[in-house]
């Protein structure tokens, strides 16, 4: 009866991860989905605890060991969600992943020296589910925390002549010997077993490191999807169906935002992995090259063309996150539609450092799901929007996607900005962006810059607004 009343807990727990992901979809329904997914997580994790009987029909053990790592590792959980800002979230999910990649890792670790007190070559289908999860979590682990060094700005984009060389010799370094220890067990199995561990740590590193930062959205989603595939291992070796269910379904998820965004920058997930980019454009001297002169707008005049004009659009960047500017980005929102101004936002898909970062960043604010406009619908208003508002976006409303073939984002669709009858950049300098490319839009005839913190150049042109 308590064995039957489990198998109900993990299918309870299955159901509600696959609505709960079908609900994320949808902004107007992701964060219930999220609470009914987490809701059938609890479900299967007590269920585990207190109904789970081994082969010999023994309950699980240890319990102040199991709820002080769940007091603690809640605790933790919590403070880390209440307190971290919305700039940071980006390497808090790449950190939270991580953790994923390396609790699989450690299953693979416990069950291969549990494997290797009997003949590993009579259980090889294990032993190969054990390396797998061993591998592909140690990956996922190793690259999310260079991930996140690189994301707070503690660790550098790095690479040297013939790296993709090393990486390709080192994978195939990792393969063999797997193969090699799933074929024949000798007296250093445990260390073979053990050098592939280290390999695989060097690996994540090394995969990681030169990868551009306008990259890093894909990035994220990649290993994100690894960390599935490694806790899908973990649910085959141990027969949890529960286990087994949601890292298919985040292995399955992180690669199909992988594939997607990839289509959205109009590269191959090679050439995202093989062809970063993300320096700065030089020129000979070293110095930022400029493609010409700009033109400045006051917070007097913006206001007067915003407050008369029939339709806006707000592109949101990574510098409206920065200056945590949008609850009065949404409030600026407001006083135009009480103006009769129509509003919307225009959201690109690798907008910010993580995917769905801009979608994330204006939910907070509660601005209305109806106001956000994918690229594709944006594209088609552009020709009709009166002023385009630009905060803190660089590269994707960068023309040079489609007129320079020498750019390294040729290709990538963009937001048509352009197409509006006047534009407005609000920027703290005029700095690249995070691709390290420079923008003609910031120089043609249409395009006025707005400079300062977002926060308080919004901030101010509501004062200007209200004072009309």
């Amino acid at each position: 009866m308590e064995l039957d009343l489990l198998t109900v807990c993990y299918l309870l727990g299955s159901i509600t991860f696959i609505v709960g992901l079908k609900m994320l979809s949808n902004p107007a329904t992701a964060r219930k989905g999220n609470l009914i997914a987490a809701g059938g997580m609890t479900l299967a994790i007590f269920g585990t605890i207190f109904l789970y009987k081994d082969d010999s029909g023994l309950n699980l053990q240890n319990f102040s060991w199991i709820f002080g790592a769940i007091i603690i590792g809640s605790v933790i959980g919590v403070l880390a969600a209440k307190k971290i800002k919305m700039t940071a979230m980006p390497e808090m999910v790449s950190m939270f992943n991580g953790m994923g990649g390396a609790c699989a890792a450690l299953i693979s670790i416990v069950e291969f020296d549990h494997l290797s007190k009997n003949s590993l070559t009579d259980n090889q289908g294990t032993l190969m589910i054990i390396m797998l999860g061993c591998i592909i979590g140690t990956i996922s682990f190793a690259g999310s925390m260079i991930a996140w060094g690189k994301l707070n700005g503690s660790i550098k984009d790095f690479s040297f002549k013939g790296q993709h060389f090393f990486n390709i010799t080192l994978s195939l370094i990792i393969l063999s010997l797997a193969t090699y220890l799933a074929l024949y067990e000798t007296s250093i199995s445990t260390i073979i077993f053990y050098c592939i561990f280290i390999l695989a740590v060097l690996y994540g590193v090394f995969f990681v490191l030169p990868i551009g930062g306008a990259d890093m959205p894909v990035v994220i989603s990649l290993l994100n999807s690894f960390t599935g595939v490694a806790a899908a291992c973990g649910g085959f070796l141990y027969d949890n169906k529960v286990m087994l269910t949601g890292g298919i379904l985040v292995g399955a998820a992180g690669t199909l935002l992988t594939i997607l965004m990839c289509k959205a920058m109009n590269r191959s997930l090679l050439n995202v992995l093989i062809g970063s980019f993300g320096g700065n454009v030089k020129n000979s001297n070293g110095e930022q090259t400029q493609s010409g002169q700009y033109k400045e707008i006051s917070l007097s005049d913006a206001a007067v063309i915003m407050s008369y004009a029939n339709k806006v659009i707000i592109v949101p960047g990574y510098g409206l996150a920065v200056a945590q500017a949008q609850h009065t980005c949404h409030e600026l929102e407001k006083i135009l539609t009480e103006k009769g101004v129509d509003v919307k936002y225009a959201i690109h898909p690798v907008a910010g450092r993580m995917p769905g970062h801009m979608n994330v960043l204006l939910a907070e604010a509660d601005v209305s799901y109806d106001k956000l406009k994918e690229m594709e619908e944006a594209n088609e208003e552009f020709s009709s929007t009166d002023v385009v508002l630009i905060l803190g976006a660089n590269d994707v409303v960068n023309p040079a996607a489609k007129t320079d073939t020498a750019s390294p984002i040729y290709g990538m669709p963009i937001l048509d900005v352009e197409l509006a009858k006047n534009v407005i950049v609000n920027k703290r300098s005029m700095k690249p962006g995070y691709a390290g490319i420079e923008n003609d839009l910031f120089y043609s005839k249409k395009t006025s810059m707005l400079f300062g913190d977002a926060k308080k150049v919004l901030q101010n042109l509501i004062a200007e607004i209200k004072s009309l």
